[in-house]
């Protein structure tokens, strides 16, 4: 580990999640009731024992950067350990990010002066547990060149992936980025191999392939769709397979991109099942994150003698239910729930009110919104379609802008 460097990608738009990504990189969105989706990325490596970390970021990134300065910044630069924030910063020319392989290449002399031998490079905004460790162990005892991390996924779903063929010692044969047809296992047609984004390169190999790839006009400077591809006939590299017996934690075989609406709702709504397909409650491998100092979640009677309560939910610090109630529902820090107000299958941020007898249903609300006493969200769609923005399966978003009349 001493001689790994980790980047994370943290810098995409994330316009698919849009209004929620208005203000905010998507990394930097809140999850699960306490955490940002940045965090399990982070908490993987602190657990897997990478502690030299880049987080490469670009669009809107000031609340990822205060968020990495509140509640990372937990490693003794003294030990040569650290999480640092990169901003762009146009070394290599005079524009930004162009691509994952050309955000990493503009940082290059980073790498350089780590003497790091090996780089794992990971994305900032999946769902997901993993230790890194085995698949490093598995980099180097193969002599890897480039070591890829897949996992099975159907054929439908494998049309959004980089697709990968492999031998029977796991090297990887062929790679095409998001393939029409994509090639199935060899023992089961309605499989693929798929990329999820994390890999693992020796660090002299990584240096060559993005200089090569930076003079090449024709590149859209990506690792799916340039890197990967390239290296196949001319280098080592691997597959890893994800939820397999190695590391602590992958067993689960969890693993979500959480870049639309519905996929965003619907990794909260998994942490709500009776018996979670992420478990966040493993003692040795919590997930971290900043936590400011508040009192406890409490739920209490209205003056009208109305019962605070809530079923099936996720109650951060700070919520008061007073005479409301909450099913099924995932609520942030700070979250006020009025006399008879309702909340149900919805995701509220830290600081959202519910003004008395206000009822939502299938909502995502954002931080420090105010529904105004009475208002019903979620029920009609034909009128929340010219207030709200409203996923293709019919969940309704609130931005922090909405102004109520």
């Amino acid at each position: 580990m001493d001689e790994t460097i980790t980047v994370i990608l943290a810098g995409g738009e994330g316009k698919r999640l849009t209004p929620l990504t208005d203000n905010r990189a998507k990394p930097a969105v809140p999850f699960g009731g306490k955490y940002r989706i940045i965090d399990f990325t982070l908490a993987n490596c602190l657990h897997s024992g990478l502690r030299k970390i880049l987080v490469l970021t670009q669009y809107k990134s000031h609340s990822l950067q205060k968020h990495l300065r509140d509640g990372w910044a937990i490693f003794n630069p003294e030990l040569g350990e650290y999480i640092t924030a990169v901003p762009p910063q146009m070394r290599t020319g005079d524009s930004w990010y162009q691509g994952t392989a050309d955000a990493i290449y503009q940082n290059l002399y980073l790498l350089q002066r780590s003497n790091a031998k090996y780089v794992v490079v990971l994305s900032g905004d999946h769902i997901y547990r993993m230790d890194y460790a085995p698949m490093l162990r598995q980099h180097i005892e193969t002599d890897a060149e480039l070591t890829v991390a897949c996992m099975n996924v159907t054929k439908k779903e494998a049309t959004a992936f980089g697709v990968m063929q492999a031998d029977v010692d796991h090297r990887v044969i062929a790679f095409e980025e998001k393939p029409a047809n994509p090639a199935t296992l060899p023992d089961n047609p309605d499989v693929c191999l798929a990329s999820m984004g994390i890999y693992i390169f020796s660090l002299d190999v990584l240096e060559k392939v993005l200089q090569q790839d930076a003079i090449n006009k024709g590149s859209s400077h990506d690792f799916g769709k340039d890197i990967i591809p390239a290296m196949i006939d001319r280098a080592h590299v691997y597959a890893y397979r994800f939820g397999g017996e190695a590391g602590r934690v992958t067993q689960d075989a969890y693993w979500r991109d959480v870049g639309t609406i519905d996929a965003f709702y619907q990794a909260n709504m998994d942490l709500l099942l009776a018996e979670s397909p992420v478990d966040l409650y493993q003692q040795d491998w919590p997930i971290r994150t900043y936590e400011p100092q508040l009192p406890p979640a409490r739920t209490v009677s209205s003056a009208q003698g109305n019962e605070g309560i809530f079923i099936n939910s996720i109650i951060s610090s700070g919520v008061v239910i007073a005479g409301g109630s909450a099913q099924n529902s995932v609520l942030f820090p700070r979250v006020s729930i009025g006399n008879a107000a309702v909340v149900i299958n919805s995701i509220l941020f830290e600081g959202v009110k519910l003004g008395e007898g206000a009822h939502l249903e299938n909502c995502v609300v954002d931080k420090h919104v105010e529904i105004p006493p009475g208002t019903v969200i979620g029920v009609d769609k034909k009128k929340d379609a010219e207030r709200f923005h409203i996923s293709d399966n019919g969940v309704v978003v609130i931005s922090s802008s909405h102004q109520f009349n």
